[in-house]
């Protein structure tokens, strides 16, 4: 899951945890928009770490030194 898709899931859930007045027989939309937040949420943190993660290494290639003599 990606950044966008942890938004997607963030943004969803709190529609259905916040603005849907419905109901549906046997499903509670609030506590679903709730679960969808917090996946999302988890979703992000997650991508975060492995993004950084993949920024801190640093390969440093020594040169060769190359005497020019004249």
């Amino acid at each position: 899951m990606n950044i966008g898709g942890s938004l997607a899931l963030i943004a969803l859930g709190a529609i259905l945890a916040f603005a849907v007045a419905d109901s549906i027989d046997g499903v509670a939309l609030g506590t679903i928009g709730l679960i969808l937040m917090a996946v999302g949420a988890l979703g992000l943190i997650v991508s975060l770490v492995m993004m950084n993660s993949g920024r801190r290494r640093v390969v440093e290639t020594e040169q060769p030194v190359v005497r020019e003599y004249r």
